[in-house]
This record gives structure tokens, C-alpha cells and sequence, in this order.
């Protein structure tokens, strides 16, 4: 029989991983590249609202390249 920590460890770090037919470290790696490209759209889209003549486009290719490749996994 599994301990109840072990139980609550394997249910926060494992279980949806292995649900997406990931490692840990896979899945951590995926994530973190999902959060930068966020994190690099988000300050684009907010230097362009205080400089609208900058990053025009930035924001929008970003979503468009992440939303094409959470489409293809």
C-alpha cells in the first residue's frame, strides 16, 4: 500500500505527466516554453500599448506559433 505523502507527491508531480505520455522533466520543459513565449507576448503587447508604433505584430505571431504548436502535440 502507497503512504499518504507518496500518494500526494505522485498525484502533484507525476500523474499528469505520465497522463500526457511525459516525463517530469519533459513536461517541465513544454511548460516553461509555453510560460516564455506568454511571458515575451505579454511585455509585447504591453510595450505596444504604451508605444503603439512598436511590436505591431509580436503578440499576435507568438500566440499564433504556440496556439500551432500545442495543436500539433
Amino acid at each position: 500500500m502507497q503512504s499518504k505523502p507518496q500518494s500526494l507527491v505522485s498525484s502533484l508531480f507525476f500523474e499528469h505527466p505520465a497522463a500526457v505520455n511525459e516525463t517530469y522533466f519533459e513536461h517541465m520543459g513544454v511548460a516553461l516554453r509555453i510560460a516564455g513565449v506568454l511571458f515575451v507576448a505579454g511585455l509585447a503587447a504591453g510595450i505596444h500599448a504604451l508605444i503603439p508604433g512598436l511590436c505591431k505584430t509580436t503578440a499576435r505571431r507568438k500566440i499564433i506559433a504556440l496556439h500551432d504548436m500545442l495543436q500539433g502535440r
